[in-house]
């Protein structure tokens, strides 16, 4: 995976810095996993804007990715690596020896026909799925499950990562992206290795009609609002805004939103770095 500046020819190529697809072996994805994915423009059910900055992008469908990786002790070969337009990390098309077809989060270093399997007993090799009871301290993690059976919610995004740090009764302590040590049930699947793309950092997209094919609209600034729309909004000539804050008036730039009496706060060993 490589990133590539583009000549200047034109004002959008100029701050350009794109992604190469080295790493994808099709443009084809599996039918039998598509779904339809709707767009609402940031309206609800009756057509009022509950979203700002909500409209356009181009049409996409859902790729239904196995998050729960509970084909266990079935070996999967992988079929293709292929580009997701929902998520910024690669998918991997796994065919396991029954014939089952599923996409997973592809890690970095995942090959087309190696093998890959999850469950108990399983090596804690890149792709595979484990107990966090059976993955050794130090190993690095991905797409990591809070509750058993849940599926994976954490680490999931391009170059992401975790490590297992710990071990103590029946929890597994768990550095996570953030920073944040945090502790999970042994009883929780992980995936060894780390997210593919890690590049997506890197890239910059050059112009804002970029943004607009992700559905994403021009936002405004609260300060450039009058005070009827906006807490900082008014004033003579450029005026700062003040404390800076939400529309709706919550403090922003450290105030701290967390729930102070949260139940899972008992959990966090160690606070994410500010």
């Amino acid at each position: 995976m490589a990133v590539r500046k583009l000549n200047p020819v034109t004002p959008g190529q100029r701050h350009k810095v794109a992604i190469t697809f080295d790493q994808l072996t099709t443009d084809r994805p599996e039918k039998s996993l598509l779904g339809p994915k709707s767009k609402t423009g940031g309206r609800n059910n009756t057509g009022k804007m509950t979203m700002r900055y909500i409209g356009g992008g181009h049409k996409q469908r859902y790729r239904i990715i196995d998050f729960k990786r509970d084909k266990d002790n079935v070996p999967a070969r992988v079929a293709t690596i292929e580009y997701d337009p929902n998520r910024t990390a690669r998918i991997a098309l796994l065919v396991y020896a029954d014939g089952e077809k599923r996409y997973i989060v592809a890690p970095d270093g995942l090959q087309v026909g190696q093998t890959v399997m999850s469950g108990a007993g399983v090596a804690p090799e890149v792709g595979n799925a484990l107990f966090l009871s059976e993955i050794p301290l130090g190993t690095i993690i991905h797409n990591i499950e809070l509750r058993p059976q849940q599926g994976a919610v954490m680490a999931r995004s391009a170059g992401s990562y975790a490590q297992l740090v710990a071990r103590e009764g029946k929890y597994a302590s768990i550095k996570l992206p953030s920073g944040e040590v945090r502790m999970v049930l042994l009883t929780c699947r992980a995936t060894v290795g780390t997210v593919s793309n890690s590049d997506h950092a890197l890239e910059r997209s050059g112009k804002a009609g970029r943004t607009r094919w992700l559905g994403r609209r021009p936002r405004v600034r609260g300060v450039v609002m009058n005070p009827v729309d906006h807490p900082m909004g008014g004033g003579e000539g450029r005026a700062s805004g003040g404390h800076p804050r939400s529309r709706k008036g919550l403090l922003a730039k450290g105030y701290k939103t967390r729930a102070p009496k949260k139940h899972s706060s008992k959990y966090i060993i160690e606070r994410r770095k500010k």
